[in-house]
Order: structure tokens, then C-alpha cells, then sequence
């Protein structure tokens, strides 16, 4: 069990790390969504959003002044559809190997890589998560990304992960 001490320098550590952030990168299936697909009779293909995570995705621009960046394996209608929905500008659909395409979204935005959260809960996260200031998982990450993050959410995925990591890099920029 941790000491005391130790929980007081995760805070610290986390708050340090959080004050630096100006954009936040998420994936999409697993994170914004349950890991669901639902298909129609005709095919059609469905996903389920929380709500609650795309107010975190407004209140971050709003209250914290930082941007949300959507990159995927997946190359889905769907995803683009509530992008839009969210004024989400930058978007990256089909990106298996994400950590490939960081370099770009780093000069895209001026950043260096600690201004920079991620939220991802799957192995083609793992690279990335390696690259970025800030990390974290919904609560049913797999365990590999367990091991390297900086925050386990309480939630899970599309069931408010992403609002919750929102809500503490909200907090911890001392903006609530």
C-alpha cells in the first residue's frame, strides 16, 4: 500500500505534469466509446458516445483553454460525425501506428511533447503513451496500459473516462 508521502508526490508529480498541458489527444473505441459496434440488418454500423464526455471535451476548450485531438485506428462515419458535433478540428482517422504521426501534430501546434495528455486503453496506444506529458486509461484499459500511465480513471470507457480526465486536468491547472 502506499505511504502518505508517496501519494503526495503522485499529486504533486500529477499536478506538475497537468499545468503543462495545452492539448489533449484521445482515441476513440474504448475511450469515447464502450468498445460496442452495432450493426443493422442493412449493415449499418452504430456507436455509442457518452454525453458527458463531450461536455468534458467543451469545458476543457472553455475553462482550461485546451484543445482535444481525436486519433483512431478506426476509419468510421461515425467518429467524424460526433467530431463535428464537438468542434473538434483535428481529427485522425485509419492511424494504426499513432505514435508515428505525434511528431506532426507537435509541429501542427507548436508544442513541445509535455504540453501534451493522452487518453488511450489499448496496445496500439502503448507507443504514444511513452511519448506525451501527461497519461491515462479508462478503468478497463488493458493492464499493459495500466502498468505505464499516469491516471486510471473510475470510469470506463465511453462511460464518462474521458470527462473524468478532463475534470482533473481542469482541476489540477487550477482552473476550478
Amino acid at each position: 500500500m502506499p505511504t502518505t508521502n508517496n501519494l503526495k508526490n503522485n499529486k504533486l508529480a500529477l499536478k506538475n505534469k497537468a499545468k503543462k498541458i495545452k492539448l489533449l489527444l484521445t482515441d476513440n473505441d474504448g475511450v469515447l466509446t464502450d468498445t460496442g459496434v452495432y450493426y443493422s440488418a442493412k449493415g449499418e454500423e452504430f456507436k455509442r458516445f457518452s454525453i458527458r464526455d463531450g461536455m468534458g471535451v467543451e469545458r476543457l476548450r472553455e475553462i482550461a483553454s485546451v484543445e482535444t485531438v481525436i486519433i483512431t485506428g478506426e476509419e468510421s462515419g461515425t467518429v467524424l460525425k460526433r467530431a463535428e458535433k464537438l468542434k473538434i478540428t483535428e481529427l485522425y482517422l485509419g492511424v494504426k501506428e499513432k505514435h508515428l504521426l505525434f511528431p506532426k501534430i507537435l509541429k501542427k501546434n507548436g508544442l513541445k511533447p509535455e504540453n501534451v495528455a493522452f487518453i488511450g486503453d489499448d496496445v496500439n496506444d502503448l507507443e504514444l503513451m511513452k511519448l506525451v506529458g501527461l497519461t491515462a486509461t479508462p478503468a478497463d484499459g488493458i493492464q499493459e496500459i495500466k502498468k505505464i500511465v499516469d491516471y486510471i480513471c473510475k470510469n470506463k470507457g465511453g462511460n464518462g473516462a474521458f470527462r473524468e480526465f478532463a475534470e482533473l486536468i481542469i482541476k489540477l491547472k487550477g482552473k476550478m
